[in-house]
């Protein structure tokens, strides 16, 4: 039996890269997605094509009745869930001093960014815990995508990094819960990546690369952040738990 892996957010930019890394490994993948069923499509196709097996699956992680139907039709089509990959997130829709965001834009971002993962976790850690090892023998895994944001000030996002900072802390509460299950919760942290959210602040990020930001010196890519996953889901970190993987080029680390 195939490996599984439900990839929240996995129709575009680091999710899809996740999504079709894992099926070059040879899990079979459900693709989650809240809008755009094409890029969804596209995604499950570019892993057929390859010889691999994927299912899209439409619901947004915000709300509590699309997680369950998540959950459920993840377990129809494939049976159990080996790996849940919490990647799904959003920026807030419009950038906002501090003093001046709105709770419409807070109460938003939390609910994707963090409320959603956390009980979505939940409920596949249920699951997990009938069926603690993968048919390979492998323990079943959690991986949450975080950001830099977490531990790095952006005023003008304060909502975001909220989120980060608390993903930061769920990782660690089921690292910690699961870990008499043999069950396995990572982070991986990305840093300045090139997809579509970096986008509108292209130029601004590559003039503090020219600058120095970073020791290695330039842009990420969403395959970066896939790498890292995939290591984790094929037992790079067998006695590792709660850990913080970095994939930000080494913006975390303090320098004179």
């Amino acid at each position: 039996m195939s490996k599984v892996a439900l990839v929240t957010g996995g129709s575009r930019g680091i999710g899809r890269a996740i999504a079709l890394a894992l099926a070059e490994k040879g899990w079979s993948v459900a693709v989650n997605y809240r809008s755009g069923a094409q890029a969804a499509e596209e995604t499950v196709q570019a892993i057929r094509s390859a010889g691999g097996t994927a299912r899209a699956i439409q619901a947004d992680i915000s709300l509590a009745e699309d997680r369950k139907r998540l959950v459920q039709e993840t377990l129809t089509a494939f049976g159990r869930i080996d790996l849940l990959v919490n990647n799904a997130g959003m920026a807030p829709r419009v950038r906002a001093d501090l003093l001046e965001m709105g709770e419409e834009s807070y109460d938003e971002v939390l609910a994707t960014n963090l409320k959603g993962p956390f009980f979505l976790t939940q409920m596949v850690a249920r699951q997990m815990i009938e069926r603690p090892t993968r048919s390979d023998g492998a323990p079943a895994m959690i991986v949450n995508i975080g950001s830099t944001s977490a531990t790095t000030s952006s005023t003008s996002r304060g909502e975001y990094c909220l989120s980060k900072a608390g993903m930061g802390m769920m990782t660690a509460l089921f690292a910690d819960r699961l870990a008499a299950h043999g069950i396995l919760v990572y982070e991986v942290r990305p840093g300045i990546i090139e997809t579509d959210m970096t986008a509108v602040v292209q130029e601004k990020y590559d003039r503090m690369i020219e600058g120095g930001l970073l020791p290695l010196s330039r842009w990420g890519k969403a395959e970066d952040v896939a790498r890292a996953v995939v290591a984790i889901a094929e037992g790079a970190l067998p006695y590792s738990t709660g850990e913080i993987i970095h994939v930000d080029g080494g913006f975390h680390l303090r320098r004179l």
